[in-house]
């Protein structure tokens, strides 16, 4: 522990942050003086599409840029445009200066927003999110906007409330926001949402993972949050309502100077819907969420810059009933609350080295409360953890190379208590006692060292790294994990063949860690099968291409295979609401994905996705907690293999936009899903019982599948005033056109079921100054 800290105090010069870089613009007249102008910056690739103006000595630094190409244009009363590509491929800031020319002496080279369209250093499937994707989405239920935009990605799909699963993993996912990472399971039902109204920029990665990310690797989600670039006052407000009884509102004010920003933003929504529910009736299902935020940022010079970052949000939501739950008035009540610090700092050291820091303190509690009537079991929880992390990382660029190396520290303080109540022993297995109590306090310590590196030779572009990790929670690991990943540009064809490897060391979830672990489960059942979960270890292999199509589409492929060693998955205590993470032996995931991308073409954007994937793990069990008829089957199966919960084999997803006018757009989507598998152990009477004849029949038994899904979207959008700075929009959104009742998941999480929204109805009102 002292040789850690001992690192870490070392790197305090230097500030983490994600993968992404800075431009710096010097724009001048012919003589050399600086010019007040405007600025637009354009990459399509990245969907990024924003305008700029520099300040009275021509400077501009657009900050937090993903790495990839850039348009830059440059245009000023009296002077030609300018228009050039820029490369931002480093933390490093990359320097431009722009003379402009007279108009009259116009010889610069138009360079259009197609160029942009592919990125020849891509090694792996990265999907960009931007500002008008974000903005023009389809309303969401409290809790998901933001899942719901990552779910519209090839190789992510749903189970259970929200919960993503990329490429076959379950709970595997980390979100990183401005550059910090979060581990835990973020979810509705065991997180509060970060809002998409207060995101600027979203990537998505499922391959060729940088060596900085670690712990959790089905799938990284970078979250850009929202800075507005201008100077002056400015800001958003964001009404929204619609079925359900849902209503909500977010507003958010900037005031930015020379060396100065503040920011503060506040979202709370209801909603009569929050939690997928086990049956059609969607009982007790009510829900109150709200967040807020406030963020300080200053330049101290040209090369340093501190950002201060504090957030609190809560949830408090009921969890749904099935049938014979509503009927005895069982009553179940689950809310969160999360409060958080960051403080980062940023140096740069010369032209070619940059340094990087950032601390964060957080506290989240998690709870459930049950009435006296609740069956089969009245179920007690209070969870949480009080997380300290520090990263320390830096950047430099050299020759051909971008190198990056850096540390990293998690601590957590967690804290368990649970307790039931048996209302209905026929449930449980002879020998069950009537009630149980727990609690348990532990501490998991985490490190970790990486290096990497991009560097481009001709056409070819390579990116290796390694990373180091040590996990101490019940065991003690540690892991080497080496990254490589290669791509090849075919100007000619605007073609990119990429292909890449990593090795993934991914620790267990800590939701109820301590409970399943503990010894005092042992009194629950005479039969108990009680391990300890081990991190996972696996092999990720992806080959691919991205093709420009017509200078106009954009098309992706890829083919990837996932092998892991102590396969991460979760289950049920006591068929209550609480899970806990256990693992089986290993598991085989391949499958391929595409996507065609329409960035723009005169009125229309969107896209259309597929993803297939096959997905199996094999017995025996090698983590967690299994009691009664469970542990025994555990313990008899020693190399069966079944297929996991998130195995569905065929997604397809669409969404078109259509610009009408300049002022009025129209948007029409589609999701299939051929559906997931299930094990249930009753029969179809009983099943009948619990959930309904509507739900049984989207049911099928025979294969042990889940009936596939379709919902139909459309939306509408109106711009109803704009001048100067000020605008204010309109946006209509129907949800599920079809009314196809579409069950996501048969016998899972939250009382058994999972049952996706019938159709539905919003409208949100955006302004902004």
């Amino acid at each position: 522990m002292k040789r850690c800290f001992i690192l870490i105090l070392l790197a305090l010069p230097v500030l983490a942050q994600s993968n992404a870089g800075e431009l710096r613009l010097r724009v001048t007249d012919p003589t050399g003086l600086g010019v007040r102008c405007r600025v637009e910056l354009v990459s399509q690739a990245n969907q990024f599409r924003q305008q700029y103006s520099t300040d009275a000595d021509g400077n501009l630094f657009a900050w937090r840029l993903p790495l990839g190409l850039y348009r830059i244009e440059v245009t000023h009363d009296g002077f030609a445009p300018f228009s050039q590509l820029a490369e931002v491929r480093s933390a490093v800031p990359s320097d431009y200066t722009i003379k402009l020319s007279l108009a009259a002496l116009n010889t610069s080279v138009t360079v259009t927003d197609q160029a942009t369209l592919i990125d020849p250093e891509r090694a792996g499937t990265v999907n960009r999110i931007g500002e008008e994707t974000i903005e023009d989405r389809a309303t969401s239920l409290p809790g998901r906007s933001l899942q719901d935009l990552v779910n519209s990605q090839p190789g992510w799909l749903y189970e259970g409330n929200a919960v993503l699963h990329p490429r076959g993993s379950e709970y595997q996912t980390q979100v990183v926001v401005d550059g910090v990472p979060l581990t835990d399971n973020r979810s509705p039902g065991f997180a509060p949402e970060i809002a998409a109204d207060d995101v600027e920029a979203l990537s998505i990665y499922t391959a060729n993972f940088p060596a900085e990310y670690g712990r959790k690797m089905g799938g990284v989600i970078e979250v850009t949050t929202k800075k507005d670039a201008r100077r002056g006052l400015h800001g958003e407000l964001a009404l929204s309502g619609g079925s359900f009884d849902t209503g909500g509102a977010y507003a958010m004010t900037q005031y930015a100077t020379d060396k100065n920003t503040f920011g503060v933003s506040a979202n709370g929504d209801f909603t009569a819907r929050y939690l997928n529910p086990p049956v059609v009736q969607n009982f007790t299902n009510v829900a109150n969420t709200g967040d807020f935020s406030a963020r300080y940022e200053r330049d101290f010079s040209d090369k340093d810059h501190l950002s201060l970052l504090w957030r609190r949000e809560l949830a408090r939501f009921d969890i749904p009933n099935e049938q014979v739950q509503q009927q005895t008035g069982q009553q179940q009540t689950g809310a969160e609350t999360e409060t958080s610090g960051t403080v980062s700092y940023q140096h740069i050291f010369s032209p070619n080295i940059l340094g990087t820091v950032v601390g964060m303190v957080r506290d989240d509690a998690n709870s459930l409360q049950s009435n006296p009537l609740s069956t089969p079991i009245i179920a007690f929880q209070n969870r949480g953890f009080r997380e300290g992390y520090v990263k320390g990382s830096i950047s430099v660029h050299h020759g051909r190379h971008e190198w990056k190396a850096g540390i990293e520290a998690d601590f957590y303080n967690l804290h368990e208590a649970f307790s039931d109540v048996i209302t209905n022993p026929g449930q449980f297995d002879p020998g069950t006692p009537a009630s149980f109590n727990f609690f348990s306090r532990g501490y998991d310590r985490e490190q970790a060292a990486f290096v990497q590196d991009s560097v481009r030779r001709g056409n070819w572009s390579l990116s290796a790294g390694v990373r180091w990790d040590h996990y101490h929670l019940l065991v003690d690991k540690n892991a080497v994990s080496p990254r490589l990943g290669v791509a090849r540009y075919f100007p000619s064809a605007d073609l990119v063949i990429h292909a890449s490897y990593d090795r993934i060391f991914q620790t267990p979830a800590f939701e109820n860690i301590l409970l399943s672990s503990s010894p005092e489960v042992q009194s629950l059942n005479p039969n108990v099968l009680r391990l300890p979960v081990q991190p996972s270890l696996g092999n990720y292999y992806e080959v691919g291409m991205t093709k420009a199509l017509f200078k106009t589409l954009k098309f992706d492929a890829s083919f990837y295979q996932r092998r892991v060693d102590n396969f991460a998955d979760d289950d049920q205590l006591l068929n209550t609401a609480v899970s806990f993470p256990i693992a089986f032996n290993r598991a085989s995931i391949y499958g391929a994905e595409a996507k065609v991308d329409l960035p723009h073409w005169k009125s229309f954007s969107g896209f259309v996705s597929y993803s297939y994937m096959v997905a199996s793990a094999y017995f025996p069990v090698t983590g967690g907690l299994f009691l009664g008829e469970d542990a025994s089957a555990a313990l008899s199966n020693l190399g069966g293999r079944f297929w996991v919960s998130q195995d569905q084999r065929n997604t397809l997803r669409t969404r078109f936009r259509y610009e009408v006018t300049p002022r009025v757009w129209v948007a029409a989507g589609a999701e299939y899903g051929s559906g997931l598998p299930f094990e249930f152990d009753g029969t179809e009477q009983v099943a009948l019982a619990q959930f309904g004849q509507a739900i049984v029949d989207r049911v099928d038994f025979a294969t042990g599948r889940v009936r596939p899904s379709l919902a139909v979207d459309l939306s509408a959008g109106l711009r109803m005033y704009q001048k100067e700075n000020l605008q204010v929009r309109l946006q209509a959104d129907v949800q599920n056109l079809n009314n196809r009742l579409n069950v996501i998941d048969f016998a899972g999480l939250f009382s058994g079921n999972a049952v996706a929204p019938p159709r539905s109805y919003a409208l949100r009102l955006m302004a902004g100054f």
